[in-house]
């Protein structure tokens, strides 16, 4: 996975409530078990009408937005528990999404494939909406390191919370297998340590039958 430390980029507003995994990939969508190629599909029905024709008037074809962070209504991700709707918003290009609210599973997939959920205020989401709107090309820099989230136009940041182990594998490009192998010597070390203690006590178990 990629690593993240500092997001620097311009912001796609969606502001839309209650976002749910089908409207993010829809099921039928599904059918590939490999994390590649699922953001050509990301939010289909949305992007495109019955002909395959894309919708003017929907964000992701408006070329006046791009960027690497989304920037959601309350709610984002609800529904079910389908890691595809991860990959596809990663796989699109988006390393951020913000919102004033993540359903769980939903922000555990994210976090295990390398997409950053940033979870702020209401008051502060709809600021970044609001110019976002009225200000196409506005910037958001998302530092995970310090974690906070601030918008440059203005200057105003918030922090967020995340657990310190996903931090790390972030910061580090680490899934969970690449964690484990970043801790080969450690756990090399600490199984000498323990076949040396289990030798000890054999011993002194010894001596103390003599």
């Amino acid at each position: 996975m990629e690593k993240i430390n500092t997001i620097h980029s311009s912001v796609v507003p969606l502001p839309v409530n209650d976002i749910d995994t089908d409207q993010i990939i829809p099921a039928r969508f599904l059918k590939a078990t490999s994390r590649e190629n699922f953001g050509a599909n990301l939010f289909r029905d949305w992007r495109y009408d019955n002909q395959g024709n894309p919708k003017k008037e929907f964000i992701l074809n408006n070329p006046v937005y791009t960027g690497r962070i989304l920037v959601a209504g309350k709610n984002f991700g609800c529904g079910s528990s389908r890691e595809h709707a991860a990959w596809a918003l990663y796989d699109y290009g988006f390393r951020v999404v913000v919102s004033s609210f993540f359903a769980d599973i939903f922000k555990s997939n994210s976090l295990n494939n390398g997409l950053l959920p940033v979870q702020v205020s209401e008051k502060f989401q709809q600021k970044i909406l609001t110019l976002a709107s009225t200000k196409p090309g506005i910037t958001l820099t998302v530092n995970l390191e310090k974690q906070f989230i601030c918008i440059d136009e203005t200057g105003e940041k918030e922090n967020f919370d995340i657990q310190a182990y996903k931090k790390t594998c972030l910061l580090n490009g680490y899934d969970d297998i690449d964690f484990l192998l970043s801790q080969k010597d450690k756990i090399a070390e600490y199984e000498k340590t323990s076949k040396y203690l289990s030798l000890t006590k054999s011993s002194l178990a010894q001596v103390s039958e003599l």
